[in-house]
């Protein structure tokens, strides 16, 4: 008797799972998944290949996809990105907050657009923190960030801080270039320390990226940026589908001019009509509750225009 019960329990389940699977099939969620790359065929989901796209270069420089290794881990890029999708859309909607902000910056410093895929790789767009304690949006460790005249200390941390560390990065993907020559060099580069890949140039007698023979990580990051710069350049074409209210947005601030010591955040948040969390999500380069400034510097924290927290 039990076995009966459990069989038409599990006849019963499967009913289900087929009228769940046609309602999508005829429904209106057919139309958005016909533009994905995971489909709906019958009672089982398709995954689909993804073509090569034409003409692929990074900053302009062509990448030699002929060749078929570099096919191979070019391929490799694109599947892993685009399947993962909830990652994937994570990153376009940090993108329509973040990307506005760095690609200014970019254009400032004659640095191709394309290395805003670069801080996206490194971080994800957030403030991370890696095993090696690289920091921030473009994972800079402390000793170049102090190479670089940043602050860093228990007070303050200008890793943190987007527009500077962005300043930071150009300033380093340019002495790359005009050590390397290529952008492609660069931005291998700046994983692998020019120190790492002049060895390897050197070891190998090769004097391009994609003729090397590199280890798992330095190997791939090229071609992971690839990937990202194209999945985030035409996201329907790989089937994310969104709106754009969905998006994350740009909160706009006004900055208030420091130059004394604060010894209370919590409190000069309440004078700044927010509060204590808000002042640190848009000032994480402030790494403690107070500020000791003992130097009388000047600094300028960010505070949101009224109305967009309640």
């Amino acid at each position: 008797m039990k076995i009966l019960k459990v069989l038409l329990m599990s006849i019963g389940f499967i009913s289900v799972c087929a009228i769940s699977i046609q309602a999508v099939q005829d429904g209106p969620e057919a139309e958005l998944m016909a533009g994905s790359k995971t489909k709906v065929v019958g009672e089982h989901y398709a995954i689909y290949a993804l073509p090569m796209p034409e003409n692929l270069n990074f900053a302009g420089e062509p990448v030699p996809i002929e060749n078929p290794d570099i096919y191979e881990r070019m391929d490799r890029e694109l599947l892993v990105n685009t399947y993962w999708q909830s990652n994937a859309l994570l990153l376009l909607k940090r993108a329509n907050k973040y990307f506005p902000v760095i690609e200014p910056i970019l254009a400032e410093y004659d640095v191709p657009n394309d290395f805003k895929y670069l801080a996206v790789i490194e971080s994800g767009l957030t403030q991370a923190v890696s095993p090696a304690r690289a920091v921030g949006f473009w994972q800079i460790l402390e000793g170049t960030g102090k190479d670089f005249k940043l602050e860093i200390n228990d007070n303050v941390d200008e890793r943190y801080h987007i527009e500077k560390s962005t300043r930071v990065a150009c300033e380093y993907l340019k002495k790359s270039k005009e050590k390397f020559g290529t952008w492609t060099m660069a931005a291998a580069a700046y994983n692998a320390g020019n120190a790492g890949m002049i060895r390897q140039l050197e070891r190998q007698d090769a004097s391009k990226y994609y003729d090397l023979l590199l280890g798992e990580e330095t190997g791939r990051y090229v071609f992971r940026i690839l990937a990202l710069k194209e999945i985030m350049s035409n996201p329907l074409k790989y089937g994310f589908n969104y709106n754009e209210d969905q998006l994350y947005k740009d909160i706009p601030t006004y900055k208030v001019k420091v130059d004394t010591a604060v010894t209370d955040f919590a409190a000069f948040a309440k004078e700044m009509d927010i509060n204590y969390k808000i002042l640190k999500i848009h000032n994480p380069w402030l790494r403690d509750s107070h500020l000791n400034n003992k130097s009388g510097k000047t600094y300028f924290i960010d505070i949101p225009e009224k109305g967009y927290y309640k």
